[in-house]
């Protein structure tokens, strides 16, 4: 084992609009010296981002020549804790990694071992018993440890089934555990050079049968890369904008459904698909009108608009800290590789189907975020790695972890469909007659155009009128009664006027509720 090796942020970095400081930490591994940070925003923020390894590179991350700084290239594909409080980390380049003392304060005590190499491209890791179970390109593989030296000696192939070409981004994600015990695998789209999408179940998700044979359950997505279920136990993925995928979309995964997609449609011909769509898909018709037309296809549960809430969502982590996180247990935190944050998603179900709002959370991570996962101590770890892409983050891969330092934020907690508008909840009290004013709101609707092209911008935008704001008597929500609410669209509220009782803004006024469904009570 070796100690941690991390290097300093640069000093233009920020957090928000809040500059970031930092307590440093010299030391030589390696027969080189680094820095080990930690880092803390201002004192008025809820939350703090910790540095517990960063790193820069030689080269570009798109250069051919790309380069890994010195000490360990921890290129974050995946992550989980084991049962004695470790984090396994999975690096992009084949390796597993174990990763002990890191929720400590002493940043000298931060080990590394080595547990596993040779592998091909693993994008996920998750804990299983007294194994590891990792997903590689082709297949996913259970790592033990038989003889307690804390090195994997087996390797044994768990499940496999689905085909994959030389393609560039022929990747495997997950493997992630739903609340009834399946395990699911998602499977990136071929692109680029070599690609070949009439290879079986390319944009597919599935589970893992007891014989470890792959058994599809859902067609139409493009690069799914983070799995994960909530507290009810249900399936869900995020998607990236591209080609049919008109912004981020995140999906709740079952058996049957098509969600956007259509490049890997063709493996519905194979034995074991569970859905037939019609000959013929729409293509360049307003997604509303799409929707309708084909009954199989689903709307994203949560649409996280461009830019507003990021332009690459990579991972999806469901909060259980019991408190621990501040007032966000059951709520959904999504990663964002280009913008390099986390946004924060509400969910609720309408006729039985999950719909919900997405809002700002966190931004100006190192790098750009490829993994999330929640610690024992309810912090949130923050994997990274921007090699091959291109994010605002000025480091080339690394490890942060966020704190909550036990101050409530002011946020917009809830935002609930109503047949006549939307319920907000807050998760402070709020100023009876900021928040009980119409004026302190404004909300428009829009929707994308559904077509083979990268991505769309918003189309057939309206205005939505709040037609008045009625405080319950609890202090903390308000009933929004709106004119001219439409199924299928995004409904975005700024909540600008809006003050706590003590007179403080809103962290963020900005939400975004997908609105799939109005709903009839």
């Amino acid at each position: 084992m070796r100690p941690v090796t991390g290097l300093k942020p640069g000093a233009n970095e920020r957090f928000g609009m809040r500059a970031i400081s930092f307590r440093k930490f010299f030391f030589t591994a390696l027969g080189c010296t680094f820095f080990f940070a930690f880092s803390a925003i201002a004192a008025d923020s809820a939350y703090e981002i910790l540095n517990l390894l960063t790193a820069n590179s030689p080269s570009a991350s798109r250069s051919a020549d790309w380069k890994p700084g010195e000490g360990i290239a921890l290129e974050v594909s995946g992550m989980d804790f084991t049962a004695d409080g470790k984090l396994a980390v999975a690096v992009r380049k084949g390796e597993v990694w174990l990763i002990d003392g890191m929720l400590g304060g002493s940043p000298d005590k931060v080990t590394y071992k080595l547990f596993a190499s040779g592998l091909h491209e693993p994008l996920g890791v998750l804990r299983d018993g007294d194994s590891l179970l990792v997903s590689q390109r082709t297949e996913v593989t259970r790592l033990r440890d038989t003889d307690g030296d804390g090195v994997a000696d087996e390797y044994l192939t768990t499940a496999r089934g689905w085909n994959v070409s030389g393609a560039y981004h022929g990747y495997t994600y997950g493997p992630k555990r739903d609340g009834q015990g399946n395990l699911w695998v998602a499977l990136n789209l071929d692109m680029g050079d070599h690609a070949n999408n009439k290879t079986g179940w390319r944009g597919w998700g599935g589970i893992v049968t007891k014989s470890g044979d792959f058994q599809p359950m859902a067609a139409g997505m493009r690069s799914p890369c983070g799995l994960g279920a909530n507290l009810a136990g249900d399936m869900f993925c995020v998607d990236q904008q591209g080609t049919w995928i008109m912004a981020t979309p995140i999906y709740h995964l079952r058996r049957g459904v098509f969600f956007l997609n259509q490049e890997g449609i063709g493996s519905q011909d194979l034995p074991g698909s569970p859905l037939k769509l019609p000959a013929k898909l729409p293509n360049k018709v307003p997604y509303p009108e799409a929707v309708r037309a084909v009954p199989p296809m689903r709307p994203p549960a949560v649409w996280l608009p461009y830019t507003k809430m990021g332009r690459s969502g990579t991972d999806l982590a469901v909060c259980n800290a019991g408190g621990k996180f501040g007032p966000f247990d059951g709520q959904m935190f999504v990663a964002e590789f280009t913008d390099a944050k986390v946004s924060r998603v509400f969910m609720e179900k309408v006729d039985g189907e999950y719909q919900g709002a997405a809002f700002p959370f966190l931004a100006g991570f190192a790098s750009g975020l490829v993994r999330l996962q929640f610690a024992p101590d309810g912090s949130l770890m923050v994997g990274m790695t921007s090699r091959g892409w291109t994010s605002l983050g000025t480091k080339s891969y690394g490890l942060q972890r966020v704190k909550w330092n036990g101050t409530t934020p002011f946020a917009i907690h809830e935002m609930r469909a109503r047949p006549d508008g939307f319920e907000l909840t807050f998760t402070q009290p709020v100023d009876a007659k900021a928040a009980g004013n119409p004026e302190s709101y404004s909300m428009s609707s829009y929707t994308y155009l559904y077509s083979s092209a990268y991505g769309s911008d918003e189309i057939e935008t309206k205005p939505v009128k709040i037609v008045s704001a009625t405080m319950a008597k609890d202090g903390r929500s308000v009933r929004l009664k709106a004119e001219g609410l439409r199924e299928l669209f995004v409904h975005e509220l700024h909540a600008d006027g809006v003050r706590s009782a003590s007179g403080a803004k809103l962290d963020h006024a900005l939400a975004c509720y997908t609105l799939n469904r109005i709903p009839k009570k």
